[in-house]
């Protein structure tokens, strides 16, 4: 039986927390500064609680934008709510952090995005293999050499910063 790391969705968990964070710190003391965000989530995901004529208009997808107006705001480490206004109506809204597709704060140009498949990222380490275009590290643990071969990034040997016999 082959063991698994799923780093796609180990990252995608601790990207959800990084929101919940945020959301949290806004809920006790507002947005700091000229922050704002937007948020696009899928209107379809179990738990999305949405008024039906936001449902009805939004089908698939959904972008709200906290900003100047906004009320409520409380956050748990699987969801937030909020009440937004809608035509001059506020309206409660409840968004499990799963259903959130992109968080995006443009003031400070900082995004996240999330597939829609986590296992698009996850690695099995039974697979991993050299590149055998990249160069490799020599027996001297050096990295090797940079500007070469045709990988998408250097590989660099961490033997070299390891503590040990001397």
């Amino acid at each position: 039986m082959s063991r698994h790391i799923h780093y796609g969705r180990l990252m995608h968990k601790a990207l959800r927390g990084l929101m919940a964070e945020v959301l949290s710190d806004v809920a006790e003391n507002g947005l700091p500064g000229a922050h704002h965000f937007f948020i696009t989530f899928d209107t379809n995901h179990p738990g999305v609680d949405i008024p039906d004529f936001l449902r009805e208009r939004h089908p698939d997808e959904m972008t709200i934008v906290l900003q100047e107006w906004f009320d409520a705001l409380s956050v748990t480490a699987e969801r937030f709510a909020v009440t937004l206004n809608f035509g001059d109506v506020p309206e409660p809204l409840v968004i499990p952090f799963d259903a959130i597709k992109t968080f995006v704060d443009p003031s400070v140009e900082f995004g996240l995005r999330f597939d829609s498949s986590d296992e698009v990222d996850d690695l099995d380490l039974g697979e991993v293999a050299p590149d055998p275009e990249q160069p490799q590290a020599d027996e001297d643990n050096d990295p090797p050499p940079s500007g070469g071969g045709g990988g998408s990034g250097d590989v660099v040997s961490l033997d070299r910063f390891r503590k040990g016999d001397g």
